[in-house]
């Protein structure tokens, strides 16, 4: 069994969507409307640095960023906008409709436990239809603030469902996120579920992001279907010793903080192969 399902970041959760455009003047220009074919995606193999706990300025080396939706993208860059797609923040659970949060047979909102996070519920149609209006307003943000691609996480939420959630609803509900993405010119990424990797095309996405893929022998599975378009994450050293002396020479590989804290914090960590 794949360990995806313990291995996800935390954002700075939603923020308040705003209304006028924000557009970092050296960001790479969007077009107004793409189909998968024609958004652009990160560079292969490229310098990149893992900013969702909090932007700063990049380091030395770095083309490629991902920054949480709340934040502006960094000028010059390839930016990537963080969204928590299939779970409510911890102090957004307000902010969904009651029958959106998922529920066990007692009524009892479904927790991942680790980040203390409530499941959004995807069991129908019509569900995945709200749910994904109310993401799709975060991706309007992301495409309106001059971001490149989109990274929705939690979609292995399924794994931690108690069984509620399947592979099949999480599928039908991340292709309406990358049919939207498409639409506002962004590309999308696949965030962890190796599981799912194979079915990528068909569900529309255009990368992958992976953490600790490295340590967990995992990265392979990622580059069979997105081949050498797979931004590698990992936590601590070994994992990044074994990710840089495996795939190094292909991938873009960072160590950060567990926290992903931002740099001049107590707890950042960056390293790189």
């Amino acid at each position: 069994m794949s360990l995806d399902s313990v291995r996800h970041r935390r954002s700075l959760g939603f923020a308040a969507i705003g209304t006028a455009a924000l557009v970092a003047s050296l960001a790479t220009p969007l077009v107004a409307s793409a189909a998968p074919s024609a958004v652009t995606l990160p560079p292969a193999h490229a310098g990149f640095d893992y900013q969702i706990g909090g932007a700063y300025t990049p380091p030395a080396g770095v083309d490629v960023v991902s920054r949480d939706h709340s934040d502006s993208p960094a000028a010059g860059k390839y930016n990537i906008c963080y969204v928590n797609a299939f779970q409510a923040q911890p102090d957004a659970e307000g902010d969904w409709d009651s029958d959106l949060l998922l529920r066990d047979a007692n009524g009892d909102v479904v927790y991942d436990e680790g980040w203390g996070e409530a499941l959004l519920d995807v069991r129908t149609a019509a569900k995945q239809k709200r749910v994904a209006a109310k993401i799709d307003t975060l991706i309007d943000e992301c495409a309106s603030k001059g971001f490149n691609a989109v990274e929705p996480d939690n979609y292995d939420s399924y794994t931690r469902s108690d069984k509620l959630l399947n592979k099949s609803e999480a599928q039908a509900y991340i292709k309406l996120l990358s049919a939207h993405a498409h639409d506002k010119g962004l590309a999308i990424a696949q965030k962890n579920t190796s599981q799912l990797a194979g079915n990528r095309v068909a569900n529309g996405l255009d990368f992958a992001i992976a953490e600790e893929c490295g340590r967990y022998d995992e990265c392979g599975q990622y580059t069979a279907a997105f081949d050498d378009h797979v931004i590698v994450i990992e936590y601590n050293a070994s994992g990044l010793s074994k990710a840089c002396s495996q795939w190094g020479d292909k991938l873009s590989i960072v160590r950060r903080d567990v926290d992903v804290s931002p740099a001049g914090s107590s707890g950042y960590v960056r390293q790189t192969c």
